[in-house]
């Protein structure tokens, strides 16, 4: 037993190379993992620069309307405060906000009342969450526009002269009586113009972000719902939300859940679910194992160096521990006169073999019974002991 043991202990200590060649795989796949990451994140992120921005000329910036704007005698400024876009607010000025949901509640509100009543026009492009504080009375429904042209079927003048434009996108729905509904979808408007209270002012929710594009703005009517829309004022200041915002590091009291996207919940549940899936794909059985006759014969050396190796890598000394202690007990019952169903009993083992050794059965019972070694140096110690006391007993 000592043999075999030490056989265990020496074998299952792994190599350089042995360490390298069960890491490589791992290494290798967290390295693609991270290069593609890095492909997709430069792929994306040159997707979006200059996205609705006036001043890009990239296929979804929006240099082409503004230069259009200029042509027409309105001046395009671009802000990224809401201090900028606050004060800028008047009769003779259209504010449009690229991105409105970026803006945290506490901004959204400041915006409103800065706009409210200064006569002037608001657009807001594609908002979904922030419509009720920008847009008080108008809803964004849940389902979006699975056609991205539409036609005005409204009495807005800029849309009748437009006609149809690439609006589908985000669905609007409005309890106002004064608000226009234009370009449906299914019944529901991806434009709506809802008039101020005072001061001749309007608010122009717009469901999607198209018509503002420089690869789009020559389709449909786009360029002319634009430039109608932008342009009724002498004056464009084009809001471009801005994380760097010193308004924008109040959040409100949110919790970490209010900071998640939209659809958070039903891709965690997703992914729960295709877990599910795989855990049972991969399962092997699903009843108790069944009981096999090798096919060919295993060396005893073989089998021990593979056991220790697998108690090695689990770090379970304890079972390796109770294994040898389980052995020895059974070949040392028929020894000392005690039945094979009784040799795990302390209480019918121990007074056997203390009586057959005439030793200390306190320091049999540690040896037998006791608790697991603290570490490989105890465990071959314990080999030893069981393998002392087995010859002990077996000595004539």
């Amino acid at each position: 037993m000592t043999a075999e043991a030490a056989v265990a202990s020496t074998s299952a200590s792994p190599t350089v190379r042995q360490v390298w060649t069960r890491a490589r795989g791992v290494l290798l796949a967290v390295f693609i993992l991270l290069v593609g990451a890095l492909v997709i994140a430069v792929i994306r992120s040159g997707d979006r620069h200059g996205r609705l921005d006036p001043r890009s000329a990239d296929s979804s910036g929006s240099h082409a309307v503004a230069r259009l704007l200029a042509d027409r005698g309105v001046s395009t400024r671009v802000v990224t405060t809401l201090d900028e876009a606050r004060a800028a607010a008047g009769a003779d000025t259209t504010l449009l906000v690229a991105v409105p949901d970026q803006l945290t509640h506490r901004q959204q509100g400041l915006l409103h009342q800065a706009t409210q009543s200064s006569g002037g026009r608001t657009i807001l492009v594609a908002p979904e969450t922030s419509t009720g504080t920008l847009a008080p009375g108008v809803s964004a429904d849940p389902a979006v526009s699975f056609d991205s042209t539409l036609a005005p079927a409204c009495d807005l003048p800029e849309a009748r002269r437009a006609g149809t434009a690439d609006t589908g996108g985000v669905r609007y729905r409005a309890s106002d009586a004064r608000t226009e509904h234009c370009y449906p979808s299914e019944g529901l408007p991806t434009l709506v113009r809802i008039p101020a209270a005072s001061g001749g002012g309007d608010t122009v929710v717009l469901g999607a972000p198209d018509i503002l594009y420089n690869n789009r703005l020559g389709e449909q009517g786009n360029a002319s719902l634009a430039l109608q829309l932008l342009g009724s004022r002498a004056h464009l200041v084009w809001y471009l939300p801005s994380l760097s915002d010193a308004s924008a590091t109040d959040s409100d009291g949110r919790s970490f859940l209010d900071l998640l996207p939209s659809g958070w919940l039903w891709g965690t549940l997703q992914l729960f679910i295709a877990a599910a899936l795989a855990a049972l794909w991969r399962a092997r059985r699903f009843g108790p194992l069944v009981l096999e006759k090798l096919p060919v014969a295993i060396r005893a050396s073989e089998t021990v160096e593979g056991r220790a190796r697998l108690y090695r890598k689990a770090d379970a000394r304890d079972r390796a521990a109770d294994a040898l202690r389980s052995t020895t007990r059974t070949r040392l019952a028929p020894l000392v006169g005690v039945p094979l169903a009784q040799a795990h009993a302390p209480e019918a083992m121990l007074p056997a073999l203390s009586a057959h050794l005439h030793g200390d059965g306190q320091s049999l019972h540690s040896l037998l019974f006791g608790p697991p070694p603290g570490d490989d140096a105890a465990l071959i110690a314990l080999a030893d002991q069981l393998d002392a006391l087995e010859r002990e007993v077996r000595r004539p």
